[in-house]
């Protein structure tokens, strides 16, 4: 019976090494989780098939040793099998000193002891029952499930961060593209008050700068000509270059931001100045 589980489970894991395989490959961010489960899994499948080795050897050991020594085979009814060993359970021979004095409707039943590594599972059930509520609700040295959510939303926070900033690296005159985001938009809005209102007013209708508002560009109303204007800036004019105070992704979120005020038509806007540019071409690169 051994020997058939042992010879299943050892080409069932033949079977697995394929999978293992293609799992071993470099992990998704998504899949690393379950990566380490398929891990722990295999891991605890060559544990038991080592185990069953061993056991298998020993058996074997056990028999070679009875016939070198001569020693005679115990009856069926009398030998101990492995389950029995682990179930805590006597050889059928003993049984009728187990049996109850008591029976129902002719029904007797063994009064077999329950087994040592029950009671050593059951009390550790307990143990870490006590050792769980401590660690996590008196000593609080780990984190519960919302403490771990905030500290992972927080690192992927940072990893966030981190690619932001390699993107907008990549980003330059020739590669911006118009953002639509609401989030990005109002990053660019905030940049803008901030930095370019002095010059073209809060609502970019235009002061010393001209209005940013009408289809009317001095340099261009294509989201690729607006970015070039900011980065570069317009020094015979009195503009200055941004691209030393903003990064690449800042400047295309406030690029994209003067873009969507096309056609706000704000009050007290300043005359136009410039060439026509048609409005639904100004996200084109």
């Amino acid at each position: 019976m051994l020997r058939k589980i042992f010879i299943t489970l050892f080409f069932s894991s033949l079977a697995v090494l394929p999978s293992m395989a293609q799992t071993a490959e470099v992990p998704k961010a998504g899949d690393e989780e379950l990566f380490r489960y398929i891990l722990v899994l295999i891991f605890g499948l060559i544990i038991f098939m080592l185990f069953l080795v061993v056991l298998i050897l020993f058996q074997l050991t056990l028999v070679v040793s009875n016939k070198v020594t001569g020693k005679e085979e115990v009856p069926a009814e009398e030998r101990t099998t492995i389950w029995q060993r682990i179930a805590g359970l006597k050889p059928i021979s003993k049984e009728k000193d187990l049996l109850l004095k008591e029976d129902f409707d002719g029904i007797s039943e063994l009064d077999n002891p329950v087994p040592g590594w029950f009671n050593a599972f059951f009390y550790g059930t307990i143990s870490f029952g006590i050792l769980y509520l401590l660690v996590f609700h008196v000593w609080r040295t780990s984190d519960l499930q919302n403490g771990e959510y905030d500290k992972e939303m927080q690192i992927a926070e940072v990893k966030k961060e981190a690619y932001l900033k390699t993107v907008a690296s990549n980003i330059d005159e020739t590669s911006v593209k118009l953002s639509t985001n609401e989030q990005d938009l109002a990053k660019g809005k905030d940049v803008f008050i901030a930095q370019c209102a002095a010059c073209h007013g809060q609502q970019a209708q235009g002061i010393v700068g001209p209005n940013l508002t009408d289809e009317y560009w001095l340099h261009g109303g294509k989201i690729n000509d607006v970015f070039k204007t900011i980065k570069y800036g317009i020094p015979a004019k009195g503009m200055i270059a941004w691209e030393k105070q903003l990064n690449p992704l800042q400047m295309q979120q406030v690029a994209s931001y003067i873009l969507s005020l096309q056609g706000s038509n704000p009050p007290n806007a300043k005359e136009p100045q410039g060439d026509k540019v048609d409005t639904k071409q100004l996200s084109l690169n």
